[in-house]
């Protein structure tokens, strides 16, 4: 039977979730790892709860199909294909055209939430939380959002003022508890990625992972 391994990467914004789950991808080899980004489960910009300053919040569960993306990763697990949905963080919507993703042994998802959510939590092999300081993160945010996202300074400034930070204190911050590795310094720190390959090629090698499309503990 096919054995498939899902890795959880979870951080605040800026962290270097993505550098990370590219680092263990280029490291493992393509044929093998699948990177999912929670940011293309976002909800279109209706759908997203708003403050009471009429500002968007984008750090708050709500704001992501977190429905949709469990049950795509049920079906990755179970060996099937799915089409991802693709989000623009210009318009604040989905697309309308999705990508065909699968079968991969492997699948790394990186978001900022998807270790608050318990259900996405026990589909999960190993999770880890990826540790950066906040000016660090907000710097990388900038650059970021200002580069590839068409924002001004006080936009981003004033986002984080009252969404990001707020919302890392209450969601993101407090599930670093349930990671079984946390990783300081992102996808810097090679010595730590490295490790973490090396777990997962030993969980690939001897057949340690659960059997496809079960939830770990079940």
């Amino acid at each position: 039977m096919n054995r498939r391994l899902l890795i959880g990467i979870a951080g605040p914004s800026g962290s270097g979730k993505t550098s990370v789950a590219q680092n263990l991808h280029g490291i493992l080899g393509s044929e093998q790892v699948l990177i999912l980004a929670e940011d293309n489960y976002y909800r279109d910009l209706s759908d997203v709860p708003g403050t009471a300053t009429g500002l968007k919040n984008f750090d708050h569960p709500d704001a992501f199909d977190h429905g949709l993306l469990r049950e795509q990763l049920q079906d990755l697990l179970q060996g099937k294909r799915i089409r991802s949905p693709l989000y623009d963080f210009r318009q604040y919507r989905r697309t309308g055209e999705s990508q065909e993703l699968g079968p991969h042994r492997v699948i790394v998802l990186e978001g900022i939430l998807i270790l608050h959510d318990p259900e996405i939590r026990k589909l999960m092999d190993i999770k880890v939380y990826v540790d950066q300081d906040p000016d660090i993160c907000l710097i990388r945010r900038l650059r970021r959002d200002l580069l590839e996202r068409g924002r001004t300074v006080e936009s981003v400034l004033d986002q984080y003022e009252a969404t990001v930070r707020p919302m890392f204190l209450q969601f993101i911050e407090p599930a670093k508890r349930y990671a079984d590795v946390i990783i300081p310094g992102g996808g810097h720190n090679l010595v730590a990625i490295d490790l973490l390959a090396t777990k997962v090629r030993s969980l690939l090698g001897n057949g340690e992972i659960r059997p496809a499309g079960k939830a770990k503990g079940e």
